[in-house]
């Protein structure tokens, strides 16, 4: 349980974890001891560029990159941009560059893909996925064209925790390249909900280009990271100064990089430990629910599955009202992706699993977390028991 919460319990860590005590320490002098401004060229400037590259070493060396392959940005959201628009607005082919991509991505790349649609900048093929929201490898193989210049998939799904069969995708992507005897497309992953609790490093991966951001690790929120594969050429998103290698322009976030890279070397380091122990606690959770709650339904693989991740479909409880009754019992836990619009009634992502709009509507996400204990489960359960018990026909 969060001591900062009090007595409440956070199963919302999807959106956003709290700030690790040992990050917060390590970005402290950060913010007004050593302030100065990485591009400066005196003592205090060329103190701050060389944290700065320490921590962008720091971050390499856990993905197994170079240093010179990884580029700070605001967010997993600006890192989705950049790697997507960048690579469109480099483009100088013949034929209108063309994307594949899934149903259930993040906003951040759905949305940027609605864009190039709309301006008529690029043309994008949107693949479905399975009842549990797995993409089939054959399926992102039928909708490459020879003017496919990007394969875009998200590492575990930000709402279902589907984890997406990355290695085979790539095997595809990579033997058309091989077929084509061209350098595209490229692969992309958006590893914002990954980096906790699956295998990133970017060799074993064999993608290209990756996502993910401070604000998932129990890092600061206002830093990503763009993993950007040598060779791999973009057109910068954001023009000024020529900050990170021209690509993403704008005085650095000092206190933010040097907590990001903290937070995903903490993260590394207790990941094997922390995803074996939230793996039993969310299967216990599972277990419980759909035990003694009548009518739930388990949205996302039960097999491939982020070790933290449990959305359940409640019969008759709207996803809204589930969460502001929770919320009065003291559980903070989300309707869908935080990032959503407040306007959609349903999670396109549940409804992307073909199981029927209502579905969508009652849909409820819990995400666990560093903080989750197994007491805090039982009293989910308990929570969630008497909620159902208050609307529920039965």
């Amino acid at each position: 349980m969060n001591k900062k919460l009090g007595k409440r319990i956070y199963l919302d860590n999807a959106a956003t974890t709290p700030v690790d005590s040992r990050v917060e320490k390590a970005m402290a002098s950060y913010f007004a001891l050593n302030f100065a401004n990485p591009s400066a060229i005196y003592k205090e400037g060329v103190g701050a560029q060389k944290a700065m590259e320490n921590a962008r070493k720091d971050i390499a060396g856990v993905l197994e990159a170079h240093s010179d392959e990884i580029v700070f940005t605001s967010g997993g959201t600006e890192a989705n941009n950049l790697a997507i628009l960048g690579l469109v607005k480099n483009y100088t082919g013949k034929d209108r560059p063309h994307i594949v991509t899934t149903q259930v991505e993040h906003q951040s790349v759905l949305n940027v893909c609605s864009y190039l649609e709309k301006a008529g900048l690029a043309s994008v093929s949107y693949v479905g996925v399975n009842k549990d929201g797995i993409v089939d490898p054959k399926e992102i193989k039928k909708g490459i064209k020879k003017n496919t210049i990007l394969v875009s998939v998200i590492y575990a799904n930000n709402e279902i925790g589907s984890v997406q069969p990355v290695k085979e995708i790539v095997k595809t992507v990579r033997h058309f390249r091989k077929h084509q005897k061209s350098a595209t497309p490229y692969f992309h992953i958006d590893a914002c909900q990954a980096i906790n609790y699956l295998n990133v490093n970017v060799g074993q991966l064999g993608i290209d280009m990756m996502t993910f951001n401070g604000s998932k690790i129990y890092g600061p929120k206002g830093v990503g990271v763009l993993y950007l594969k040598r060779g791999v050429e973009l057109a910068p998103v954001v023009y000024g100064g020529g900050q990170e290698e021209g690509l993403r322009s704008g005085t650095e976030n000092m206190p933010a990089i040097i907590g990001i890279s903290e937070a995903i070397k903490i993260s590394e380091k207790i990941k094997g430990r922390e995803s074996s122990r939230l793996s039993k606690l969310r299967d216990y959770f599972i277990d419980q629910v759909l035990k003694k709650v009548i009518g739930s339904e388990l949205n996302g693989s039960i097999k491939d599955r982020l070790s933290n991740n449990a959305n359940f479909s409640f019969p008759d409880i709207e996803s809204q009202l589930m969460v502001i009754e929770l919320d009065a019992r003291g559980i903070a836990v989300s309707a869908k992706s935080a990032c959503s619009s407040e306007d959609e009634e349903s999670s396109y992502v549940v409804d992307a699993l073909g199981k029927g709009k209502n579905f969508g509507e009652t849909s409820v996400r819990f995400s666990l977390g560093r903080d989750t204990s197994k007491k805090d489960i039982d009293g989910v359960v308990k929570a969630i028991l008497d909620i159902y018990k208050k609307y529920s026909n039965i």
